[in-house]
């Protein structure tokens, strides 16, 4: 029988939490229908699968990055970890729960901020891992101009 991975079981309960708790936080509700967005949206069944393909490439790298590291190191990846939970998790609520895409836009810049750290965090630790996180940073540069978008779209 295999021993229990605890940096593993970590890094999946950080993607899930953060998969469920941004789902959860992103309700379809009439106020977002009725939101003109561009047409280059993507369909809305894309953002679930899509999400759960990138955060699990970013667990994926923090299990790496643990793994190489020393004490030192692996605490740097709790805290970058930590800290990007804390943006992403911000996100969700200002767009879709207080219906505020201009406050959710402020917000942005700290969220990619916070994966750009990840990955330069990761970089000296295991520069593959700091690769898995890319795409992450490429999507939440794509969210940002999509959110900007919507709120050029809709002046409140």
């Amino acid at each position: 029988m295999s021993e229990f991975n605890l940096p593993l079981a970590s890094a999946i309960i950080w993607m899930v939490g953060l998969c469920l708790v941004g789902g959860l936080m992103t309700p379809r509700a009439d106020w977002y229908a009725r939101l003109r967005k561009p047409a280059w949206q993507p369909p809305g069944w894309a953002f679930g699968p899509g999400w759960t393909i990138i955060l699990g490439l970013a667990a994926w790298a923090a299990v790496r990055a643990w793994d190489a590291g020393d004490a030192a190191q692996q605490r740097d990846v709790l805290i970058l970890f930590g800290v990007n939970a804390v943006f992403h998790l911000a996100w969700s609520p200002l767009f879709f729960k207080l219906q505020r895409p201009d406050w959710a836009l402020i917000e942005v810049p700290f969220l990619w901020a916070s994966v750009l750290a990840m990955m330069i965090g990761l970089w000296p630790i295991d520069s593959q891992a700091a690769l898995l996180v890319l795409p992450y940073l490429a999507w939440v540069a794509f969210a940002a101009s999509l959110n900007w978008k919507v709120v050029d779209l809709n002046p409140r």
